[in-house]
């Protein structure tokens, strides 16, 4: 639920009968506390951040740590920019994953009573490797191949560096621009396809779309209320998959292929409407070039 930006300060938390939800840049967004500033915590935030981060961004970058000397020569040696981007996102993936093996050593030996300060040359190495990674992470694509997401890519050194509540602020701040997005691009599908005749009735289908996504882009999964949120996804997804636009038998081509092309443009719009939901963070370059899509398409048919 969007509500004007000036009315409420970022940070307010509400509570109502089924959730605590807290507001960010026009958005209500479910809240969780951040945990205990620990080294414990940061360990499991940056190890969930680590693997989620992975499970969104292109296959094949998830690098052993313990083959990062090998990925940077690898990285150094190439000579054609394509293969030296992908070289480069699995030296970003290299140095992720040493920098959460560092961090997993630190927490293990804190937990027997061995203190690792923040100067200490171990906690300083892991700083480094994620610092490295972030600054690769502009040649990491998303498994879409649509657009680098750094600002996903980003978050497991945040969690390194930031305190918790700054951390769990951020992330806020990144859902709620998530969230405009998927606001931005099903009101304009809206727009455009409840106009035109064959695609009539779709209009409800995307609004439900649009809030499950919000709702599953601010739900955690350990989340019980997930066993609610997941399904009423999928069920939207599938209902705008299973929408036929109707296409009269004595139809010019033209016309036909007008309205399979709308119907392709249908189907890209709810991939990205997923994309959004699953990474919780804005897609700008996605978002704009989609639109694009959408414009040419309505001066095509006018």
């Amino acid at each position: 639920m969007s509500e004007p930006a000036e009315k409420i300060e970022n940070g307010t938390i509400r509570k109502t009968s089924d959730r605590v939800s807290v507001y960010y840049d026009g958005y209500w967004i479910r809240y969780y506390a951040p945990p205990e500033d620990t080294l414990a915590e940061k360990k499991k935030l940056i190890v969930n951040l680590t693997r989620r981060t992975f499970h969104h961004t292109e296959p094949g970058i998830n690098t052993p740590g313990e083959k990062l000397e090998m990925a940077r020569q690898a990285y150094l040696d190439e000579t054609d920019p394509a293969r030296k981007r992908v070289k480069g996102a699995m030296l970003a993936g290299a140095l992720f994953n040493r920098g959460t093996d560092i961090f997993n050593a630190v927490v293990t030996l804190a937990s027997k009573g061995v203190l690792i300060s923040e100067e200490n040359e171990l906690m300083k190495m892991c700083g480094e490797c994620l610092k490295e990674a972030l600054e690769l992470g502009k040649l990491v694509k998303h498994y879409s191949g649509e657009e680098g997401i750094d600002e996903l890519w980003g978050e497991p050194f945040k969690a390194f560096s930031m305190p918790m509540t700054a951390f769990y602020e951020s992330r806020y701040l990144k859902i709620a621009q998530a969230m405009r997005n998927i606001d931005h691009i099903t009101d304009r599908m809206t727009q455009m396809f409840e106009s035109q005749t064959p695609f009539k009735g779709i209009g409800p289908r995307l609004l439900e779309l649009a809030e499950a996504a919000k709702r599953e882009a601010e739900t955690i999964r350990s989340d019980r209320a997930i066993f609610d949120i997941w399904p009423r996804f999928v069920a939207a997804l599938e209902a705008v998959d299973s929408f036929e636009p109707r296409i009269p038998a004595d139809i010019y081509e033209s016309k036909r292929h007008h309205i399979e092309h709308g119907k392709r443009l249908l189907q890209e719009g709810r991939k990205i409407l997923t994309y959004l939901a699953g990474a919780r963070v804005p897609m700008p370059k996605t978002t704009k070039e989609y639109i694009e899509q959408l414009d040419n398409y309505a001066r095509a048919i006018s």
